[in-house]
C-alpha cells in the first residue's frame, strides 16, 4: 500500500531516514576502503592460491557486502521510488543477512577450533551440534519475523520512503537472535582461550626455546579472534540497548545514533574482521613458508583444501 501525504507531521520521519542513510553510506565506504587496502594481499593469498572450501567462505563474506549495501542504502534514499513488492524483497534480504552471515562465520569458527583442538572428533561433534542449535533457532525466529512484516511505500512531501511494519513482539524476537549469537560467540572465544592456554603451559614445560612457531601461530589466531569478538560485542550491546531503550520508536537524532553506529560496527565485524579470520592465518602461513626454517619448525595451521591441525608430537 502506498501512502501519499504532505503533512508536516511526517517531517521528523523524513529527517530520521536521511540521517540513517548517511550512516549506511559511511559503513559501505569503510568496507570498500578496507577492501582496497587489502586487495593486493587478497589477490596473492586468496585468488592465486588453490581454491578450497575456505576460499569460497572468504569470498562469500567479503563480497556479500555488495548486495547488503544496496538493500541497506536504497530504502533510505528519498529520491528513489520503491513498490511494496520491492520493499519486501529488500526487507527479506537485509534481515536474512543477520542469519546467513553469522552462519558462515560460525563455520569458519568451527574449522579454526577443530584445528586448534588437534582435529578432535569429539570437539567437532560438540561444535557442530551447538552451531546447528543456535542457527536453526535463529532461522526459525527470523522466519517468524519476516512472515509478519509488511513493507509500505511512503511518498511524503515529494520524497520516497520505504517503511516496514512488523507484527507481534518483534523486539523480543530480535533480542533472542542476538542472545543466541552471543552465546555461540562467547563459547567459541572461551574454547579458543582454553586450548591456547593449555598449549602455552605445555610449551613452558618444554623450555622457552621450544615451539616458538607454534606459540606465534596461536597468538595470531587469538589476536584475530579477540578483535572479531570485540566488534561483535559492541554491535550486540548496541542492538540490545536500542531494543530495550524507551526511545526505540523515536525519530530524534539521539535515538538514531546507536542504530547508525551499530550499522558501521556490524559492517566492520562481518565484512572486515570476519574475512580476516581467514586472511590473517594465510598471511602468517605465507611468512612461515618464506622463511628458511618453515619446513622444519611445525605443520602450520593453514586454511587450504583442509586445515592441518597441530598434533601432540609437534608440541
Amino acid at each position: 500500500m502506498t501512502i501519499v501525504s504532505n503533512d508536516p507531521i511526517w517531517w521528523p520521519l523524513i529527517s530520521s531516514n536521511m540521517f540513517l542513510s548517511y550512516w549506511s553510506v559511511a559503513a559501505s565506504a569503510l568496507v570498500v576502503y578496507d577492501w582496497a587496502l587489502k586487495l593486493g594481499q587478497e589477490i596473492e593469498l586468496i585468488w592465486m592460491q588453490r581454491w578450497s572450501f575456505m576460499t569460497v567462505l572468504y569470498l562469500v563474506l567479503r563480497y556479500s557486502v555488495i548486495p547488503y549495501s544496496v538493500v541497506s542504502v536504497i530504502p533510505y534514499m528519498s529520491m528513489v521510488p520503491l513498490t511494496d513488492a520491492v520493499s519486501d524483497i529488500f526487507d527479506y534480504t537485509s534481515n536474512g543477512t543477520y542469519v546467513v552471515i553469522p552462519a558462515v562465520l560460525g563455520v569458519i569458527m568451527i574449522v579454526r577450533l577443530h584445528a586448534m583442538f588437534q582435529r578432535s572428533g569429539i570437539m567437532l561433534v560438540f561444535l557442530v551440534i551447538m552451531f546447528l542449535l543456535v542457527n536453526i533457532a535463529c532461522g526459525v525466529i527470523m522466519t517468524i519475523i519476516l512472515r509478519n512484516s509488511v513493507g509500505e511505500e511512503l511518498i511524503l512531501s515529494g520524497t520516497y520512503l520505504c517503511e516496514f511494519e512488523y507484527g507481534g513482539d518483534v523486539q523480543l524476537l530480535i533480542a533472542m537472535i542476538w542472545m543466541f549469537n552471543t552465546v555461540w560467540e562467547v563459547l567459541a572465544l572461551c574454547l579458543s582461550f582454553w586450548i591456547a592456554a593449555k598449549h602455552f603451559r605445555q610449551l613452558q614445560q618444554l623450555g622457552p626455546s621450544s615451539g616458538s612457531t607454534i606459540r606465534d601461530c596461536f597468538r595470531v589466531l587469538i589476536k584475530s579472534h579477540v578483535l572479531y569478538f570485540a566488534s561483535f560485542l559492541c554491535v550486540s550491546c548496541l542492538q540490545l540497548g536500542s531494543i530495550s531503550s524507551p526511545l526505540l520508536n523515536s525519530n530524534s537524532w539521539g535515538a538514531q545514533v546507536p542504530d547508525g553506529a551499530s550499522q558501521i560496527l556490524y559492517g566492520v565485524q562481518m565484512f572486515v574482521l570476519g574475512p580476516r579470520l581467514i586472511l590473517g592465518v594465510r598471511e602468517y602461513h605465507a611468512e612461515l613458508v618464506a622463511g628458511s626454517h618453515a619446513e622444519t619448525c611445525m605443520t602450520s595451521i593453514v586454511f587450504q583444501e583442509r586445515v592441518h591441525a597441530l598434533t601432540s608430537s609437534n608440541v
